[in-house]
Formats: structure tokens, C-alpha cells, sequence
């Protein structure tokens, strides 16, 4: 396992598999500018490389929020006015080449672009005080990092439109109860251990069947399932998955009644 890079705006740490990445600007409620997502590529980059850790948990530092979306004040301060006017975001991310999973641990706020950055997640998981909201439509912005492409996707069509179109906010309840959320954390259990919980679960997995399953998904969410059975073949994390020594260990393993012994390869 690779020592993680360090940054100034964001934390990357890695330990038994899980790579943990945590915005890391308390004082502006985790927002997000250009610097911050430079160091988040560079992080999430480090993370699709590494063979040696399986699963990410991304959260933001403090009790306050995961994060309040684009750093407004920066805009204002720092920006100029093309980058006022223009989208502030390339039309390709680099968790789109990402198929290992990962999981947010939401912690406070997580509006705007800190929701659109936790919709870009496999699993969501909420501390009770969390919440959720796109409130661009309010200052007259676009969610266009995610928000209204994502959202609608994610849940149903009335209850996306419900939170894009007010701008309200929602409660880590009601963001479960319309299945943006995984799991609520009990009063008792921190986030951060409930998402430790679900990467655990995650890990008893075969790494790169559970790859495989994301990047089926990934690429073929939008597909008839006749077209997505032959594109499945095709995907290189599949082929990866048949070819490796993990796809017999599996099988073996169950049949000798011990618990299988993965090496990612």
C-alpha cells in the first residue's frame, strides 16, 4: 500500500483497505473551490491506482457539514467573470473511470455541490443531524455538477423535482425515507463508524467482483437488459474478475467451509 499524498485543503489517509478522504475547510463549512478539487482528483486518482485498498469512505472534517457546495465568497473574491459565467467544471470526473466503491458519510450539510459530490457515491450514509438540499435555483444557479442529471436518477422523478425546483432543505429522515440515504446513524454510533460498518461489509466481498458489479451497473444503467447482457462482456473490470485468481477462491472456498482468502487478483 502506497503512502497517500498529503494536501492543504482536503485529508487523505489509508488503513486495512480503506482509503479515507475528509474536506478538510471547517472554517467555510467544507465548501468547494478549484484548489480543493484539484486535491480531490489528485486523491481520488491515487485511490483507482492502488491495488491495495478496496473501498473509500469520503467525509467532511467537522460536526457542521460534509460540505455547503461551491465557495461562494471565492467566487465572488477570486473568480473573474468567465469563470462567473461559464461552467466552473470539466464535462468528464475522475470517480467516472472509478469502480471500486465508495461510501459518503454525511456529517451536517451536504447542499449544492456537497450533495452533487455525495451523489457521485455508491452508498449514502447520514448522521441524524444531517441535511440535504440543491438550494442553486434560489441564488439563481444551476446544480450542474451532478444535481439535476443525478438526483433524478437516483430517486423518484416528483421527489427529485420536489428538492430542485424549491431549492428546501431535507432532513437525514426524509432523505432516507425517499431512499437518497442508506442509513441513518443511531444516535449512539458516529457516521464515520457507520460507514466503517457498511466498508466492512463490503470487504468480506470479492474486490474485484464487487469492482465488476459496479462497472456493470455504471455502464449499463441506461440500457435495455438484452443490449446490457452483451455489453457486460465487453467491460474490462468483468473480464478482470474472470480471469483472476479470486473468481475460483470464491467457490473453493465455500466448499471447504472456511472463509475466502481475496488478493484482488
Amino acid at each position: 500500500m502506497s503512502s497517500p499524498p498529503t494536501f492543504d485543503h482536503i485529508i487523505y489517509e489509508k488503513k486495512d483497505r480503506i482509503a479515507y478522504v475528509t474536506l478538510n475547510r471547517p472554517q467555510v463549512m467544507n465548501a468547494l473551490h478549484p484548489p480543493a478539487d484539484a486535491e480531490l482528483a489528485h486523491a481520488w486518482s491515487d485511490f483507482i491506482d492502488d491495488d491495495d485498498v478496496w473501498v473509500a469512505i469520503l467525509t467532511g472534517a467537522g460536526d457542521r457539514a460534509f460540505s455547503a457546495g461551491s465557495d461562494l465568497k471565492w467566487r465572488v473574491e477570486d473568480a473573474d467573470e468567465d469563470d462567473l459565467r461559464n461552467p466552473t467544471h470539466s464535462t468528464t470526473h475522475v470517480l467516472d473511470r472509478c469502480h471500486k466503491p465508495i461510501i459518503a458519510a454525511v456529517n451536517g450539510y451536504a447542499i449544492g455541490g456537497g450533495l452533487e459530490l455525495a451523489l457521485r457515491c455508491d452508498l449514502i450514509v447520514a448522521a441524524t443531524s444531517a441535511s440535504f438540499g440543491l438550494p442553486e435555483a434560489r441564488r439563481g444557479l444551476l446544480a450542474d455538477t451532478g444535481g439535476v442529471l443525478k438526483l433524478p436518477r437516483r430517486i423518484s422523478y416528483h421527489l427529485a423535482m420536489g428538492m430542485i425546483l424549491t431549492g428546501r432543505m431535507f432532513s437525514a429522515r426524509e432523505a432516507h425515507t425517499m431512499g437518497l440515504v442508506n442509513e441513518v446513524s443511531a444516535e449512539s454510533e458516529p457516521v464515520l463508524a457507520t460507514a466503517e460498518r457498511w466498508a466492512t461489509q463490503i470487504l468480506e466481498c470479492g474486490p474485484l467482483a464487487v469492482q465488476a458489479a459496479k462497472a456493470v451497473v455504471s455502464h449499463t444503467m441506461d440500457s435495455p437488459v438484452a443490449l446490457a447482457q452483451t455489453q457486460l462482456e465487453d467491460l474490462t473490470a468483468v473480464r478482470r474478475l474472470r480471469l483472476s485468481d479470486d473468481y475460483g477462491e470464491g467457490p473453493r472456498a465455500f466448499a471447504e467451509k472456511r472463509q475466502p482468502k481475496w488478493q484482488g487478483r
